[in-house]
């Protein structure tokens, strides 16, 4: 039998709160539904605080563990709260927390590191394989109204960055690890592949990086008329399903002109999608490099292989992020980015099935949406 969700950490002998007010929470359940449960509230230890959640963000990787109960090896054994973008504010302290107090507001980074394996040691705890993730089961996420989490965790929000910013940054920071990872130029050419969520924030991130021309590509109109008014000086293109991959790759070559000297040198890959995937090896020049930044399926078999090694395209993967959480507040609060333009639907947090619904249903055309508990919460 698969082990109750629990908390950070992953202890029996929590100590539960006894309070007066309901603990709302949405769990994905292990036979793929949804289910309102009122979840227990439980006293911070030591380095913990209780926060508050004041505002979530449904991810694709939400959406993909309700429908299919999986993510590579991770898998939903058993029911589980979901929701990993979040912020909120400190209620109470545990011991041996000096850095936070409670009316403190934070960005919740959501992976729990163990800290103790060779690539924590080597700085690259992003990697740690016994990482406590919010949301990815066992481990409760913040798609709830409280929520005990690591000090060392918990990021402080300058007054300038809202409650519903501060849940931005967790896709901010996905983004900035894969735009460090993939070493933009300025004035060099990047193609952005998809206009969803991360292929927005990445447009905005490679244009205040000082990457140009961008393309940014889609399939549907509407999504690039949305990344258009976002950033006016971007290049899109509809993605033409009658075409194969190597087609749509000429196709948004040639809009860089007709040398290879500037064709694009950056191409990050923002979908997941294979026959995008493979586009997007088509259409970085040769000697450049295909950044994949989005979650696609276990295994893809139609990667252009010697295309790849021919033409010396280096072809890089990021697993999350680690040391992105000060520069992307510094993003934000500093005026580099402006993201608040994403956040397409807002829910109270009674409603977050509601939410996970219009998500999941691309006919509705949201970008960003945000379940928050409370009105301060809003943009």
């Amino acid at each position: 039998m698969a082990p109750n969700p629990v908390d950070y950490p992953a202890s029996p002998e929590r100590t539960v709160i006894t309070a007066s007010h309901p603990n709302p929470s949405l769990q994905v359940t292990a036979d793929h539904n949804l289910k309102s449960v009122d979840a227990p509230i439980y006293a911070p230890g030591r380095g913990e605080a209780l926060v508050h959640i004041k505002a979530t963000g449904i991810c694709g990787s939400d959406i993909h563990f309700w429908k299919t109960g999986r993510i590579g090896s991770l898998v939903f054994e058993g029911d589980c709260i979901i929701g990993h973008e979040a912020s909120g504010i400190v209620l109470q302290c545990g011991d041996g927390v000096t850095d936070l107090k409670p009316g403190d507001r934070v960005a919740v980074e959501p992976g729990v590191a163990c800290e103790a394996c060779f690539l924590c040691d080597d700085g690259r705890y992003n990697l740690c394989e016994d990482v406590q993730f919010a949301g990815v089961y066992p481990y409760a996420g913040t798609m709830q109204r409280y929520k005990v989490h690591p000090a060392k965790w918990l990021h402080k929000l300058p007054d300038n960055i809202s409650f519903a910013d501060g849940a931005l940054l967790e896709p901010l920071s996905v983004v900035m690890n894969g735009i460090k990872t993939a070493g933009l130029s300025l004035g060099r050419g990047v193609v952005v592949c998809g206009a969803g969520p991360i292929g927005l924030i990445s447009l905005a991130a490679a244009r205040a990086s000082g990457a140009h021309p961008i393309v940014i590509t889609d399939l549907e109109p509407t999504r690039l008329e949305f990344a258009k008014d976002f950033i006016p000086s971007c290049i899109t293109y509809q993605v033409d399903r009658t075409k194969n991959d190597q087609a749509n790759a000429q196709a948004i070559r040639a809009l860089f002109g007709a040398s290879e000297y500037v064709a694009p040198i950056t191409v990050l890959e923002c979908t997941g999608v294979e026959s995008s995937v493979c586009t997007a090896a088509f259409t970085a020049r040769r000697g450049g490099t295909v950044m994949i930044i989005g979650v696609g399926k276990a295994t893809m078999n139609n990667l252009p292989f010697m295309h790849l090694s021919l033409a010396e395209i280096d072809l890089r993967f990021i697993n999350r992020y680690r040391d992105t959480w000060p520069p992307a507040i510094a993003c934000l609060s500093g005026g580099i980015l402006d993201l608040k333009k994403l956040v397409s639907h807002i829910f109270p947090l009674e409603r977050a099935q509601d939410a996970l619904h219009l998500c999941a249903d691309p006919s509705n055309g949201s970008i960003k949406v945000l379940v928050v508990d409370g009105q301060e919460a809003s943009l």
